[in-house]
């Protein structure tokens, strides 16, 4: 058999062409950091190549180990990090920052594997539920203190892994509720709607489900108070949700009044990333302005444009065109993500797979969304693509982990 055999080339490329020409239109942006990236590229692929020569268990065996490691790494933000916009999220060495949060993904994510992997796990019994949530709590818990909701969203990403593993349909079910409640209440605090309109929405909202699931309920009275319970507790998010967007920073609760007043309110505070970014992206037009020839990206209207904003770039300067292909191969890439964690054959390979792929999801579709306009500024990378050597690193072990699993995986004999 040759040593190549079982390495699935076109993750491989895809992985490579993402990384490539996002460092390319970092370069375009700023000519030092798109230096800088091609280097953390170099010392990615270095690290990719020491990962395939690894034995094959070793992240399995060593899961706990990192996990603990990286929430470790989070809870020393308190005390030795640097703080950027009132959020302690960088360890800063000379030079070098670090951002520990993107390797506490890597961690729980293998825990989450490992954990979920052995034979007596099952999500019908309320043990390995509670575990498991358990394992992608505590470091959820600790990026809220710092704070940093971007992150605390990325978490979301492993409960697919779980789903895949048989987690109710009905837990995706609730967290969209809650989502829903808690969006109409934000749009009606800041349309000046009465509470009473609010509380008839949200038992609107629960007499359309029961209507439509009533042959699914069984009724008795532990169903009708559940019921009850349920509307109370939304109905009491929809009451306190004003008082909590009160209590946010300035700058955070500005950045979700754009979402419903638009962004040329703010064009002078929280508006203005997005205002700018919005018009980049519309003035490529279909073929886009060409490399390096983006007004907007020359001028340096987007502050720090090559890192959470580096989108706008693409659609300036490659067009309508250059943005879809860009997206494109984003999906591609993760749906091929997907198809090979179904197919592996060991378990732990297969969770750990789709928690990888779920939190690609995550940061592209959140990123995306934030850049467009479609979803709050909250500081998440475009994987492989914005500036920042640690976030690019961390995602490049987590793409050389999954390699190297699927390697291991395709050449075993059972």
């Amino acid at each position: 058999m040759k040593w190549w055999e079982g390495i699935d080339f076109t993750s491989l490329i895809l992985y490579l062409a993402l990384a490539s020409f996002g460092a390319l239109n970092i370069y375009s942006v700023d000519e030092a950091s798109g230096t800088r990236q091609m280097v953390w590229l170099g010392i990615s692929i270095f690290v990719g190549l020491f990962i395939f020569l690894t034995r094959n268990k070793l992240f399995e065996n060593l899961a706990s180990i990192i996990y603990i490691a990286g929430v470790l790494l989070l809870i020393g933000l308190f005390p030795f990090g640097k703080e950027v916009l009132g959020q302690k999220n960088w360890y800063k060495f000379g030079p070098i920052s670090l951002q520990p949060v993107e390797f506490a993904k890597l961690g729980t994510a293998l825990m989450l594997a490992s954990y979920a992997s052995r034979p007596e796990f099952d999500l019908k019994d309320k043990k390995s539920l509670y575990t498991a949530l358990a394992i992608i709590g505590i470091p959820a818990v600790v990026v809220l203190a710092i704070p940093d909701v971007g992150s605390l969203l990325v978490f979301g990403a492993f409960f697919i892994a779980l789903y895949r593993e048989g987690l109710s349909g009905w837990f995706f079910g609730v967290i969209a509720i809650f989502a829903i409640v808690f969006l109409l209440a934000l749009y009606f605090h800041f349309s000046g709607i009465s509470l009473y309109y609010q509380v008839f929405a949200i038992l609107a909202i629960i007499g359309f489900y029961l209507f439509f699931n009533m042959s699914k309920i069984s009724w008795n009275i532990v169903t009708a108070l559940k019921i009850l319970g349920a509307a109370v507790i939304l109905c009491g998010l929809t009451l306190v949700t004003p008082t909590v967007n009160e209590k946010l920073p300035k700058h955070q609760r500005e950045r979700i009044e754009v979402l419903y007043k638009g962004e040329r309110q703010f064009r002078d505070t929280s508006g203005y990333n997005l205002l700018f970014s919005k018009t980049a992206i519309g003035s490529g037009d279909l073929f886009g302005k060409g490399y390096r020839e983006g007004s907007v990206t020359r001028g340096r209207f987007v502050p720090e444009q090559q890192t959470d904003y580096i989108f706008c770039t693409v659609g300036e300067e490659w067009g309508f065109v250059g943005s879809s292909t860009l997206v494109i191969l984003y999906i591609f890439y993760i749906g091929r993500l997907l198809y090979l964690a179904e197919r592996q054959k060991n378990a732990f390979n297969r969770i750990f797979g789709y928690s990888f792929a779920g939190i690609l999801i995550m940061h592209f579709s959140i990123n995306l969304g934030m850049v467009m306009g479609l979803f709050p500024t909250v500081g998440i990378p475009l994987p492989y693509f914005s500036y920042g050597g640690s976030s690019l690193l961390a995602f490049s072990i987590m793409t050389f982990v999954f390699f190297k699993l699927n390697y291991s995986d395709t050449n075993s004999l059972v």
